[in-house]
């Protein structure tokens, strides 16, 4: 327990103060102690002698705060005696109760023996947090009488300042000063309260080495909080900490998750403020960093729910990146808005327990509890899927987020939806950061390949078998463009690698046939390769649940749901049953629902009265089915123009025969002509429904493709990415940049590059040369979507770099490729290179170099011949080596931020 002897340091700089190890190159102290000493010495008993360090973080504005942070360059006890340093926990006062049998161990003048020699003192007393509350500090009462002031004046306790108080080895603050008018008997204290509320305290603390936790200082309601939080943190970890893996079944059959930890992979952002010039897509820790309240937007399939598992899993186990040091101490609360309109209203604050974690609502520590963690500032709600929410509910639930932030405006807030759901700016009057969630890169692509089958092979190493499949796909992925095309977001990427698994490497073509693919590996042929019987369902169920699901699927979109209630579900496959005598033959509506949720592999059940669909999408796919086979045409088009019915749109034309296909997108046509309202997005979603149109009369594709091209240019971003949405069609109506705005300039650029395809390179190239910045960076951002080096030749070479332009390289390739174009004065690298790769990126004119890392290893030795760099900036990277190589005379700057702190020589 603490104090620890090995710990209580002395510290040296513009004043003799005391401080605490919170790990062993890590010192809690008082900023008064430090003051303008730059480097500042600190010894702590049986210690490696005096280390310097240096201040990573100080306040002292001499009422609420008197703290500071050092960092040694060396460990400040000796070698070893630092694997052993038992965990800290902060401890931090709820009320006003005082706390006896207080101490703080310290190096008081006081203490000093006749040779002025330092020795500690140990102060017992109690802690009352309700002494100086206007002020904001507390107050250590000494037990024991007050020492005698020095015959010179001052103070006797000269020198205790920085020492740490424990509260039941709990660090509940740090001594600060000896205050008037008591006669010495009392010291005033920083309380931990005041350092937990100062992010930038608490991200320096995660960058040095120290994960800062806190509990309560127990009285008998903290206890039963603090039990209620220890059962929702396991619960919460339970819930969230597993993904499910679309396709994975492991040897054992015994399901299709995987740990959250080992599958999960931070995937790209772009938007909100940010350093630098161009889109400047960012990785999710990065992204978020500073950020209190996100709207975070993504396609289907991107991967929005995934990143809120992560986002709760890490804060509730206190296991945050350095950059998101801001939620430390918060507790995550996932709202399912699906499920909340569902039920009825949207809850009021104390309702979301019994919503999202309702077998602990009725805990004596529930009570109160959420709205004390909003009042507090230390509650993230993560608000998922505004998209779900019916549009006839959607202005209603905006307006209940309006609530939330007006009623707690110091709450953590993350809300995600698909990007027509929530036009954009909507939420930036609110202090909403805009994000959005890229498509996967090539290299997060081959990345997921790889972690998807490590997990299907279990634990150890790949067999022959998967590790052939795996490096198939490999290699066929960045081949074949096509496939390129659809690996574009996590569902997909594991809908195709289970597909390759499955068939051998033989994959289908198009987003449609993918889809079709997976269904018949998840209805049918899952069951059979794991060699399960039919059983005495028969072969007749198994054929029918297609349609079963269907008619499910369809009552969902057309009652703008993402879940049903058991009993309708079952009233559903009721009314169907009379329609097949020979399934109907083998069970009753209930047992036959309970066969699809068991072998469907697509439907689950988050409650035992609810039902949902494993992935949006494929509740879209086969309701897209059930409205062609249905003919409800009529019925698609007059909802069209809801962001929900988008994809159900485009799976309808990609399923109807040629004659109805037709017959839609000429509907959908009319209705844009007739409603000006709405004649964008529809004739937009006509354009984008080509894509799963195989075949389409010669003339309505035409018509098709006129309305198209009155959507061109894109006006900005968000009507660019919604036209690329329509692929390669869109391409050929694409203009050079001769007379736009630079607006429309950079929205075009954004079509053509998110289209991808090589045919969009020759437009490109026609813009490297524009005069403004934003348009040569999205050139630059986009690289990794071309071919390498024909994309080097035709655009990269080509573009204007003396205003500062950033060349992004993500890979050794691009970093190759840029030297032989002679290299170029600023170069950003992403990811993680070996110092063979790092050196392609030294050329004589390299002036500034950004490594943003994967928390990998940066070795920068590969820099040595380096003459002229001038900035070096590392970021997100795990470990630094070799930063003796770098020439610092010439080095104006030097930024190091890391996950993990780690210097090497």
């Amino acid at each position: 327990m603490h104090p620890v002897k090995e710990r209580i340091a002395a510290v040296f700089g513009q004043a003799q103060g005391s401080g605490y190890l919170l790990a062993p190159d890590v010192v809690l102290t008082a900023a008064h102690v430090v003051g303008d000493c730059a480097t500042p010495r600190v010894i702590a008993p049986g210690g490696a002698g005096p280390v310097p360090c240096r201040v990573v973080w100080a306040r002292d504005d001499d009422r609420r705060c008197d703290v500071a942070l050092l960092v040694g360059e060396r460990g400040i006890v000796r070698d070893g005696a630092g694997d052993g340093f038992a965990p800290l926990v902060w401890g931090r006062a709820y009320d006003l109760r005082p706390w006896p049998g207080a101490q703080a161990i310290g190096y008081p003048q006081v203490q000093r023996d006749g040779c002025g020699e330092l020795d500690t003192e140990q102060v017992v007393g109690t802690l009352r947090p309700g002494s100086g509350l206007l002020g904001g500090r507390y107050v250590l009462a000494c037990e024991g009488g007050a020492p005698e002031a020095p015959a010179g004046g001052g103070s006797p306790w000269a020198g205790m300042s920085g020492a740490a108080v424990f509260v039941d080895g709990l660090l509940a603050g740090v001594v600060d000063a000896d205050p008037g008018g008591w006669r010495h008997g009392r010291l005033t204290v920083t309380p931990a309260a005041a350092l937990w509320s100062d992010f930038g305290f608490l991200r320096e603390c995660l960058l040095a080495g120290h994960k800062p936790e806190s509990r309560s200082l127990a009285s008998a309601r903290q206890l039963e909080t603090e039990e209620f939080e220890r059962r929702l943190r396991d619960y919460t970890v339970r819930r969230a900490g597993e993904l499910t893996i679309i396709g994975l079944t492991l040897s054992d059959g015994s399901g299709e998750t995987w740990p959250l930890d080992t599958a999960y992979l931070s995937l790209e952002l772009v938007g909100g403020r940010q350093e630098g010039f161009g889109p400047a897509p960012r990785r999710v820790e990065e992204a978020l960093a500073g950020q209190r309240r996100v709207l975070l937007r993504g396609a289907a399939g991107s991967g929005k729910t995934t990143l809120l598992q992560w986002l709760a899993t890490v804060t509730v186990k206190g296991e945050l990146p350095p950059g998101l040091g801001q939620l430390s101490g918060c507790f995550p609360l996932t709202l399912p808005l699906r499920r909340l309109v569902r039920d009825g209203g949207l809850p009021a604050p104390e309702e979301f327990l019994a919503a999202v974690a309702g077998p602990l609502a009725g805990l004596p520590g529930a009570r109160g509890w959420v709205t004390r963690r909003l009042s507090e500032g230390t509650l993230l709600l993560l608000i998922d899927g505004v998209d779900e929410v019916p549009e006839a509910d959607r202005r209603r639930t905006l307006e209940w987020v309006r609530d939330l932030l007006d009623a707690y405006p110091d709450a953590r807030y993350v809300i995600t939806t698909r990007p027509s759901a929530v036009r954009e700016g909507r939420l930036a009057e609110l202090g909403f950061t805009e994000l959005e969630l890229l498509p996967m890169s090539r290299a997060d692509v081959l990345a997921f390949i790889g972690r998807w089958h490590a997990a299907a092979g279990g634990p150890g190493p790949l067999d022959e078998r998967l590790r052939g499949f795996r490096d198939a796909l490999t290699a066929a992925v960045v081949r074949k463009r096509d496939l390129g095309r659809l690996a574009t977001n996590p569902l997909m990427c594991a809908l195709i690698c289970a597909l390759n698994r499955a068939r051998r490497g033989c994959l289908p073509h198009g987003r449609m046939e993918l889809y079709r693919a997976a269904l018949d590996l998840l209805l049918v042929r899952r069951d059979r390769e794991r060699e399960i019987a039919v059983g005495p369902e028969g072969p007749e169920l198994e054929q029918a649940q297609l349609a079963l699901l269907q008619k499910i699927a369809y009552w969902l979109i057309r009652n703008g749901r993402s879940e049903i209630e058991w009993h309708k579900a079952v009233e559903i496959l009721e009314r169907a049953l009379p329609a097949m005598p020979a399934v109907a033959a083998r069970g009753g509506a209930e047992e036959i629902l309970g066969h699809l949720v068991l072998r469907s592999g697509l439907l689950r059940r988050p409650t035992d009265e609810t039902l949902d669909f494993v992935h949006r999408t494929f509740q879209d796919y086969l309701g897209a089915r059930a409205a062609v086979e249905d003919w409800d045409f009529d019925l698609l088009v007059k909802n069209a123009h809801d962001p929900q019915w988008e994809d159900v749109l485009g799976m309808a034309v990609g399923h109807a025969p040629p004659r109805a296909r037709a017959e839609l997108l000429e509907k959908l046509l009319a209705r844009g002509a007739a409603e000006p309202a709405h004649r964008r997005r529809l004739h937009l979603l006509a354009a984008v429904c080509l894509e799963q149109a195989t075949e389409v009369a010669p003339d309505v594709r035409a018509r098709v493709e006129r309305a198209a091209a009155g959507l061109v240019p894109p006006r900005d971003v968000e009507s660019a990415k919604a036209l690329a949405e329509a692929g390669e069609v869109v391409l050929d109506l694409l203009p050079g940049p001769e007379g736009l705005p630079d607006e429309v300039a950079h929205a075009v650029v954004v079509t053509a590059t998110a289209v991808g395809d090589e045919r969009a390179v020759p437009l490109l190239a026609r813009y490297a040369a524009h005069p403004w910045r934003e348009v040569r960076a999205q050139l630059v951002w986009a690289w990794d979507r071309f071919d390498t080096d024909y994309y080097a030749e035709a655009v990269i070479g080509r573009l204007r770099h003396d205003d500062g332009l950033a060349f992004v390289a993500k890979s050794a390739a691009q970093l190759r490729a840029l030297k032989r174009l002679g290299g170029r004065p600023e170069v950003w690298c992403r990811g993680t290179f070996t110092a063979e790769e790092l050196s392609e990126a030294v050329t004589p004119v390299l002036r500034d170099l950004w490594i943003q890392g994967d928390l990998g290893v940066v070795d920068l030795r590969a820099l040595e011949g380096a003459p002229s760099l001038r900035s070096l900036r590392i970021s997100g990277t795990g470990e630094v080596v070799g930063l003796g190589a770098v020439n610092p005379e010439g080095l104006e700057r030097l930024d190091l931020e890391l996950g993990v702190k780690r210097f090497p020589a």
